[in-house]
């Protein structure tokens, strides 16, 4: 080589940063094309000869028909509970009922991947959610129960517990595997037996997790899973073979079963809407504080009864504290359920989609300010990028009204009595956040906010051990801890 010749030279390929999804399986679940109601510990047909389609609302294909039932079948299912009851269920040892308990949390848990895809394909939700939070929580809420079937004495000293009877019990469609578990697992703990109504475009993991109940040896007529939509569920509520009522979803609805039972002897709880307040205080740790509102707001879409819709921000950090959000809007990816990375998936219904839209129009309409993230929405399916609202007062619809949509609503606030008269001028009552560094001040907002639930530098922390629920037009009574037992036994003052 002569000294003045040069080395060659290589040329390396530009690396490719496109994105690359991380998506789940579907080959681990089996949908059948039609399936019946679950009575009597085996699956029939609706004596209606009704059916719907259930519909992923991630690309609008059908996966498939479900029966609907109508009042025979609602009054099959209820007689069947009912023999159920009276031939052995509310006998049987709190030892023994436990055993069917934790069989069911131990199955759940091993069958936690076919679940969370289920709920996910039913559902819309992200599979991260539904494998990380929905199906943990679910087996985590019968093991809790599973532990109190014997001990009920020690859960209500000086009183003596007897089951109430048969419950009727109807379920929401954000989370319905774990609304399952919510009101099934206290209702079994305490000798009740169930007819479980789930909301008619998310009722594949309950037809599941009933076929599920008779693998685990549940005696039949225990459980009974009927499907269909309103009528179904009024159908059910209006039964005088049930002897309590347990219901999720809208204050409108709750209102009507009020009505509906009024007069009569079955007993009620009502777990129902809410707009939660979320107040950040200008001593918070705003990053920390950030993570918690975007937790609050847009997890699962921001379908979730406490999610925390109104953002309260103290004036002096009002700027700071939006600007860092909008760029962490600016990173949530929207898109495809079944990817592992997708941080908003679909939104559950046509139905429920036009409802956001319309507040949000009304909002803009009526001088809210919208701001969006650049995002690109699949095609296919229903779907809502996550949104802000500026320029918010106390006045406008979507600060009153519940959206359950990824829709944030952001107001301000100087002192701690404004910021509570702010978060309570609502008629809802169920949770509320607040971010501060002061214990003291967590402690003053915590006694004066109306919100059954309070959250402190922190948002959407459940526990099994934990009761759950709020007042005003939130509903009343508890699920979760002790307290959830409570309107399942009589005998107790």
């Amino acid at each position: 080589m002569s000294d003045d010749a040069s080395p060659a030279t290589t040329t390396t390929a530009p690396l490719d940063w496109s994105y690359a999804e991380s998506k789940e399986s579907t080959a681990i679940v089996s949908i059948p094309d039609e399936q019946g109601l679950w009575i009597g510990g085996r699956e029939v047909a609706a004596l209606s000869g009704n059916g719907f389609a259930s519909v992923n609302p991630a690309n609008e294909e059908t996966l498939g028909t479900v029966a609907e039932a109508g009042e025979a079948d609602v009054d099959a299912a209820v007689s069947a509970a009912r023999t159920a009851y009276e031939d052995g269920w509310r006998d049987l040892p709190g030892s023994e009922r436990s055993k069917y308990l934790f069989r069911l949390a131990r199955m759940l848990q091993e069958r936690a991947r076919e679940f969370a895809v289920l709920e996910t394909l039913d559902g819309g939700k992200p599979i991260r959610e539904a494998r990380d939070f929905d199906l943990p929580m679910a087996a985590a809420h019968f093991f809790y129960y599973a532990g109190w079937a014997d001990k009920l004495d020690y859960a209500f000293p000086g009183a003596t517990p007897r089951p109430v009877g048969v419950a009727g019990q109807v379920i929401p469609w954000n989370f319905p595997l774990l609304m399952l578990a919510w009101k099934v697992a206290p209702a079994l703990a305490a000798g009740n037996t169930v007819v479980l109504k789930p909301a008619e475009t998310t009722s594949l993991t309950a037809l599941e997790f009933a076929r599920m109940s008779a693998e685990a040896g549940l005696p039949d007529g225990v459980l009974n899973v009927i499907t269909g939509a309103g009528a179904t569920g009024a159908a059910l509520v209006g039964h005088e073979g049930v002897d309590k009522v347990a219901f999720t979803g809208s204050t409108a609805v709750g209102k009507l079963i009020q009505r509906a039972v009024a007069g009569s002897d079955k007993r009620l709880t009502l777990e129902l809407g809410g707009k939660a307040a979320h107040v950040v205080f200008d001593d918070a740790p705003l990053d920390q504080a950030i993570e918690g509102v975007v937790n609050g707001i847009f997890f699962n879409q921001g379908h979730v009864c406490c999610a925390g819709s109104r953002l309260l921000v103290q004036e002096s950090i009002h700027d700071v504290f939006v600007d860092k959000l909008k760029d962490r809007l600016d990173l949530l990816r929207v898109g495809d359920p079944l990817d592992k990375n997708t941080d908003i998936g679909a939104i559950n219904s046509p139905e429920q989609l036009e409802r956001i839209k319309e507040l949000v129009a009304d909002g803009e309409a009526t001088g809210g300010e919208r701001w969006q993230p650049a995002c690109d929405l699949p095609e296919r399916g229903y779907w809502f990028p996550p949104t802000l609202f500026l320029g918010v007062s106390q006045s406008h619809r979507i600060a009153q009204e519940e959206i359950f949509g990824p829709v944030l609503s952001i107001m301000t606030f100087r002192t701690e009595d404004e910021a509570i008269e702010k978060a309570n001028n609502t008629p809802y009552g169920l949770s509320a956040g607040v971010w501060t560094n002061k214990g003291s001040r967590i402690l003053w907002m915590a006694d004066r906010l109306e919100a059954g639930v309070v959250w402190a530098n922190t948002y959407n922390q459940f526990d099994p051990a934990s009761p759950f629920g709020g007042y005003k037009e939130s509903g009343f009574g508890r699920e979760g801890g002790r307290h959830g037992l409570l309107p399942y036994v009589e005998g107790v003052a």
